[in-house]
């Protein structure tokens, strides 16, 4: 079976670590033979490279440019795939010819978020779904926020590789490359973006460091922190600690209690956020707001709590019961691994992918 996925990149990214992992684990069946399509040369997920995957680099010299239909249309053409697999909404529409000139069929998993207001759809948008002959989704919430058509449909939830969690650095040099010395450590692992909301997280940590002195508050993630920093007084800027890109995030996650998602929900709704699955694969009860997709990972109650937009006090009091309760602590974070490995576990991601697949066989 011969599959060609298409994607503008593979820089950082939930989107992008989900194909990497998925042709990963395709790999291990003989029956597939992939080729990998892409309009830029950034590739932050190296093990790409050293796949069984010819991967073909469309570079656009500007940001709609026409010859990319035609040499995707050449690429397929000489390859023959049993379908295409896009996976974002302009390379869905680069590939809408191909699809129609050659009679290939299109899977298509450009929803990867749950927008808040997407009303009335963009004609961009009519256009992939209307050409699509599966539409993928990682979330229920991501298809109902586009009113994505029910007949062909699915979601197929991220998978979570636990080989990512093996190898972490010990938990003392990560406390002491970031000076960390307090009993407890919270986090929110996010880009410092409009999307995010760090103004919830940091007014919370502002509140429970006025009444509890033993915790560090992390934020970790790409992008110009500057305003968030001078939110800050002087007095708590060693207990509020902007950490900015990682590599070893995983290793950060796990001298954590707790993990922590704030978003912005006027303009973003999350999908399956990447950094709540990794907060739950290290057993670590996890505080959301009611943004998208985020209720699908959070029973509230079970394995941590869903709380209102913006809502910082009842932020600040989740987090100091879940620090001052070993037992409720330890309780969520058992919760949150199970529902991980049951429901969000890369076999099943692998699993769900490989029976749509199936049916062009």
């Amino acid at each position: 079976m011969k599959i060609l996925f298409f994607i503008e990149s593979l820089h950082s990214g939930g989107k992008e670590r989900r194909l990497t992992e998925l042709i990963k684990g395709l790999l291990l069946y003989d029956q597939f033979e992939i080729e990998l399509v892409t309009t830029k040369k950034d590739i932050n997920y190296k093990e790409i490279l050293d796949m069984d995957v010819k991967i073909h680099y469309l570079l656009r010299k500007k940001s709609r440019d026409p010859k990319v239909f035609i040499q995707f249309f050449k690429i397929a053409w000489r390859f023959k795939p049993d379908f295409i697999h896009v996976w974002g909404r302009m390379v869905a529409i680069y590939a809408i010819p191909t699809k129609l000139l050659l009679n290939i069929p299109m899977i298509n998993s450009e929803i990867t978020d749950a927008p808040p207001n997407i009303l009335p759809p963009e004609p961009s948008l009519k256009l992939t779904f209307k050409f699509s002959d599966i539409l993928l989704s990682n979330s229920l919430a991501g298809l109902k926020a586009y009113n994505a058509p029910k007949e062909k449909s699915k979601v197929i939830y991220n998978g979570f590789d636990f080989n990512r969690i093996e190898n972490l650095i010990e938990k003392k040099i990560i406390r002491d490359q970031f000076k960390i010395t307090t009993r407890y450590v919270v986090a929110m692992v996010a880009t410092f973006s409009s999307k995010k909301d760090y103004t919830t997280f940091i007014e919370a940590a502002k509140l429970v460091l006025s009444e509890k002195d033993d915790v560090s508050f992390l934020c970790v993630g790409d992008g110009d922190f500057s305003k968030y920093f001078e939110m800050v007084p002087n007095t708590m800027k060693n207990k509020i600690l902007f950490l900015g890109k990682q590599k070893d995030v995983e290793s950060i996650m796990n001298i954590c209690d707790l993990g922590v998602l704030t978003s912005n929900s006027d303009e973003h709704g999350e999908g399956i956020s990447n950094a709540l699955m990794e907060f739950m694969a290290f057993k670590k009860p996890v505080i959301a707001n009611d943004n998208g997709g985020n209720i699908e990972l959070v029973a509230n109650n079970v394995n941590g709590y869903i709380i209102k937009d913006k809502d910082f006090i009842d932020l600040s009091r989740k987090v100091r019961n879940l620090l001052q309760d070993d037992e409720l602590r330890a309780r969520m974070g058992i919760e949150s691994f199970r529902r991980i490995n049951k429901n969000f576990h890369i076999e099943n991601m692998i699993k769900g992918f490989k029976e749509i697949y199936d049916k062009y066989e």
